[in-house]
């Protein structure tokens, strides 16, 4: 891609109902913040040009962040994974597993609490891959040593222990054991704030007693806040 079919690009993405600021651009293709942004914006349903926008996802893979600054290192990490997400999605799990690899690397190499990542689903998202690659033993692996470094920590809201349970019980429902399924999403839900709104719902959802596992966690996730909109102390 060169710089003038970038500004066409930029320039479809301004003109839908999207209408993002034309600062986000403004420096340019030779800005890999603008590239990673545009990236973004191209990769809407409503604009759906998935080729242009993993070009320029690519295009930032190598770049390093400024690691003084946690939104510099956010805007590489959200790049990473929403690219690995797009090749999920196309069934190139190898290329996925890479690039949520690298997403996992960047956030992790740094202290900070990030106001849009959650180390958390980051890892989920490498687990449920390695799982898709029938590599489902070096994930439980995973999950179970980051419980085991996490569980007696005294932090309330754990985006690796949500996470990692939830992959948990997502794994006994394949199995068809319902009731290690609900125990392990009580206790991923443990390290979430639930407020009162929430509980009568996941009471519910918890209290159905047939066999069809998937769609009572499914019942669970929609009765569950929406993760983005918690507070995390991790």
């Amino acid at each position: 891609m060169d710089k003038e079919e970038f500004a066409k690009l930029v320039d479809i993405v301004l003109a839908t109902s999207a209408n993002p600021p034309a600062e986000l651009f403004a420096k340019g293709y030779d800005d890999w913040h603008c590239r990673a942004r545009l990236a973004h914006f191209l990769s809407m349903p409503e604009i759906n040009k998935m080729p242009q926008a993993k070009e320029l996802f690519i295009s930032v893979k190598d770049v390093e962040p400024d690691e003084a600054d946690s939104q510099d290192i956010e805007e590489k990490v959200y790049a990473m994974q929403h690219l690995s997400q797009l090749e999920k999605d196309e069934e190139d799990y190898e290329n996925a597993l890479n690039h949520i690899n690298l997403a996992i690397e960047a956030a992790e190499s740094y202290d900070f609490l990030y106001k849009y990542i959650l180390r958390g689903e980051l890892w989920a998202e490498r687990w449920n891959l390695l799982h898709l690659l029938n590599q489902t033993e070096v994930a439980e692996a995973e999950v179970n040593e980051r419980i085991e470094v996490f569980e007696d920590i005294p932090i309330e809201h754990n985006s690796y222990l949500y996470y990692g349970y939830r992959f948990k019980a997502q794994l006994a429902a394949e199995k068809g054991v319902a009731l290690i399924a609900k125990d392990y999403m009580h206790m991923a839900l443990k390290s979430m704030e639930i407020t009162t709104e929430y509980k009568e719902k996941l009471d519910t959802a918890f209290a159905a007693e047939h066999e069809n596992i998937s769609w009572i966690l499914a019942e669970i996730d929609k009765a569950t806040p929406n993760p983005d909109n918690l507070h995390w102390d991790i």
